[in-house]
């Protein structure tokens, strides 16, 4: 993976040459898609005799949460885990902050044997019999040492279809909700937001939504620990990227400039290689950034406000990773096939200020799926600690067939795992020592935790 000293250091090597305005290609010079690149990994997938999920030699799983368990606060373990953030606590413990995208009609779904309807005033919002909107977040507490879960409790509800996230530097999840709603017969309050969720929270949060990251149906951020700059994804066909330049490093409250990204010199650029290939793999295209004036918009119209300045298309914008000094994001749909591509940005070294007009941020098209069967419809993802991404398949056809899908350095696609149960992976993340690899079962919901011979691949 290229650093941010090595890529402001390619900067200076291009400037020199002159050649900085030439990574962007006319369209009409670029080529017909490419075979997505395949490698072999970590080798042959293995049967898992308990038909959840088979992996390579050598690894293996363990369940640490299931759907309707008891947990530590009386509330039983959601369903529906989607995205999933890791955050150290100690150098024995991690908090695995793990998303549920419920819906208002799931009121009650908080596992067997749930006594009632959860009540309580630190529900961000609820349905006329006061009863908490079930969307949030829940928290296991897990020892890496043992490998042993030691508590878990909700720990933000009354929100909606939260779907993917991001951790922060300063050591919280940032919760998306996947949802426009706006106050109805069963809700009171307008949806669409990020939300805070300490990684040391010992129960339910303080709900307050981030409304400086805008209102629109989102998915995942990612946050440049430099900077404290935050990147936004956002799940729409029609989709854009934003960021949030913040007023106060680490409080997103504080505000900020929600921005969306633009190809330079290309306004109102498809990314999505939907109709003619107009963006190759492996291509670079220098970026800048138009402004989002109304970002607590009523109308669920901040992708058309930005694409009115310029902005790009991307399809189905969906989780996003940082890397080093990089980051990764999936558009689920996008390609010619309508497959799936993972896209790749590099930030200015002067990100976020005036001087990034002479030195831009570029992005990438990193890998575009020519084939079901190698990369169909990526979804959550993250970096592994040798700079391989980890992507969670998300495809539901009448026989569901999610992998959890590796991709080296050099864009080339392998198999890591193999869900058995009819549903999808979602929220895969590390713990900080790399030995672990923890994923969401979305339905009915599991959480694992992976081990085995990382290193036997670099």
């Amino acid at each position: 993976m290229i650093t941010r000293r090595q890529f402001t250091v390619a900067l200076g090597t291009l400037a020199a040459a002159g050649v900085t305005g030439g990574l962007f290609r006319h369209p009409k010079a670029w080529a017909e898609p490419m075979a997505t690149k395949t490698t072999t990994g970590y080798g042959p997938l293995i049967d898992d005799p308990k038909g959840i999920l088979s992996l390579p030699k050598g690894f293996t799983y363990d369940v640490l949460s299931s759907f309707g368990e008891l947990m530590n606060d009386g509330n039983r373990v959601p369903d529906r885990a989607d995205g999933m953030g890791c955050i150290a606590l100690d150098d024995e413990h991690v908090a695995l902050v793990r998303n549920h995208e419920l819906q208002p009609k799931h009121v009650a779904e908080f596992g067997p044997g749930q006594p009632s309807p959860l009540k309580t005033p630190k529900a961000y919002d609820s349905n006329d019999k006061g009863e908490a909107l079930p969307g949030g977040t829940s928290t296991i507490v897990v020892n890496t040492k043992t490998g042993k879960k030691v508590k878990e409790y909700l720990s933000l509800t009354g929100t909606i279809r939260n779907c993917s996230g991001g951790i922060t530097p300063w050591g919280s999840w940032l919760t998306c909700e996947e949802s426009v709603d706006k106050p109805s017969s069963t809700n009171s309050q307008y949806h669409g937001y990020v939300f805070e969720v300490a990684g040391n929270a010992e129960g339910l949060v303080e709900p307050k939504p981030i409304k400086a990251l805008g209102r629109f149906n989102h998915e995942a951020v990612c946050v440049d620990p430099d900077t404290g700059i935050v990147y936004l994804t956002e799940d729409r066909g029609d989709s854009l990227l934003y960021r949030l330049v913040p007023n106060e490093y680490g409080n997103l409250h504080a505000g900020g400039q929600l921005q969306a990204l633009a190809v330079k010199g290309y306004p109102k650029f498809d990314t999505r290689n939907w109709q003619k290939q107009e963006m190759p793999v492996s291509s670079w295209v220098d970026c800048e950034w138009v402004d989002i004036e109304n970002p607590d918009s009523a109308e669920d119209d901040l992708r058309k406000q930005g694409y009115q300045s310029g902005a790009a298309l991307f399809a189905r914008g969906e989780g996003v990773h940082w890397g080093q000094g990089e980051f990764y994001f999936c558009c689920t749909n996008g390609g010619n096939k309508k497959l799936g591509q993972v896209m790749r940005y590099q930030p200015s070294p002067y990100e976020g200020t005036p001087s990034e007009h002479d030195q831009p941020g570029r992005l990438q098209l990193f890998v575009e799926s020519s084939d079901a069967q190698v990369f169909n419809f990526g979804d959550n993802l993250t970096v592994a600690p040798n700079g391989h991404l980890i992507v969670c398949e998300d495809q539901y056809t009448a026989v569901v067939d999610n992998h959890l899908r590796g991709i080296t350095p050099d864009g080339e696609v392998y198999p890591f795992a193999q869900l058995a149960v009819q549903t999808e992976l979602a929220g895969a993340c590390f713990s900080p020592d790399g030995s672990t690899l923890f994923v969401n079962v979305y339905s009915p919901a599991q959480t694992l935790a992976i081990r085995g011979p990382w290193k036997h691949l670099s």
